[in-house]
């Protein structure tokens, strides 16, 4: 009994800190044309817990300037549980990394499957299974994970930030988050199989500013609030500070495949909010907004009109001297 009980502790532990992955860059902001690192955590968003082998990863892409490129498998290195992607930045613009996962089989216990709903937060199976009294019924689940990143190279935005990449489930901002600053709005999508999946939990997350609080060690404070998507699959959020963003959900499904009882997709989405973009327009729609009064007028309008008063007093004084 006792070797029984360690080994559930055991299966719970590395269910619970090895479910979330996530992409996560040092800063979100990079030079064009640059070595640049991406972080893949599998665990939790604050830690990984352990690495990813290449073989599990269906698609790894990066987009920007328009074009989706693959990423090559010896572009990778580990490094303290995390998995790392190495890579050069390209043009400026607003960039896209994401990666999907083959999907896996975990069987688990009934207490331990319904543990895991809660601190998952997989609230509706949960409910599923104490209103058709299946809670003491063990569970064999398929799931996968699929994952994005937006993150932005130099000063010019530019629309790649709403690529769809085409995974089972994915979000989609229908904001440029480089494009916004505290106090805006943000709105996000989640695609299931291409379709907007309503009424889905989603879980948003912001990681503040470090703080050291005297003991030597720095800690950053992370809060998490509850939505649900809405008709169109659209969860929206107000940005109270700048700093990391992420979004979380699990999608699960009872199955009906040989040896299954559920099926889950997990999606996550990570950008950063800073001050805001300030916004750059092509030659012919330039505009220097400290050459303009509130009036609107051009600055040369009043250089021209001092210099015509400054002449007539000059004449004026001459004049009267005279």
């Amino acid at each position: 009994m006792m070797k029984k009980t360690s080994l559930n502790l055991l299966v719970l532990l590395v269910l619970f800190s090895s479910h979330d992955m996530y992409f996560k860059l040092g800063t979100y902001i990079l030079p064009p044309n640059t070595p640049a690192r991406i972080q893949l955590f599998n665990g939790t968003f604050e830690k990984s817990e352990n690495t990813i082998d290449r073989n599990r990863m269906i698609d790894v892409s990066l987009v920007g300037g328009g074009d989706r490129i693959a990423v090559d498998t010896t572009q990778w290195s580990e490094e303290e549980g995390a998995t790392v992607l190495n890579f050069t930045t390209g043009a400026p613009g607003t960039w896209v990394a994401g990666l999907s996962t083959y999907a896996r089989n975990i069987e688990l216990a009934a207490a331990d499957f319904n543990d895991y709903l809660e601190h998952d937060g997989v609230l509706d199976m949960l409910v599923w299974r104490k209103e058709n009294g299946a809670l003491e019924q063990d569970a064999v689940e398929k799931y996968a994970k699929h994952v994005k990143t937006i993150f932005q190279v130099g000063d010019k935005l530019s629309d790649d930030w709403q690529t769809v990449l085409g995974y089972p489930i994915e979000f989609v901002p229908l904001n440029n988050p480089y494009d916004l600053h505290q106090g805006h709005d943000m709105q996000v999508q989640l695609l299931w199989q291409g379709e907007p999946l309503a009424g889905q939990l989603v879980y948003v997350g912001s990681e503040g500013e470090v703080h050291d609080h005297g003991d030597g060690e720095a800690h950053s404070h992370s809060n998490l609030s509850e939505y649900r998507t809405d008709d169109r699959g659209i969860v929206s959020f107000s940005i109270a500070q700048e700093g990391i963003w992420y979004l979380r959900t699990i999608y699960m499904t009872l199955s009906e495949a040989e040896g299954l009882t559920h099926e889950s997709n997990w999606a996550t989405l990570t950008f950063e909010v800073g001050e805001g973009h300030s916004h750059s327009h092509g030659a012919e729609e330039a505009h220097d907004h400290e050459d303009e009064d509130t009036l609107g007028l051009p600055s040369y309008v009043y250089w021209m009109g001092s210099l015509v008063l400054l002449l007539g007093l000059f004449f004026w004084f001459n004049r009267k001297q005279s």
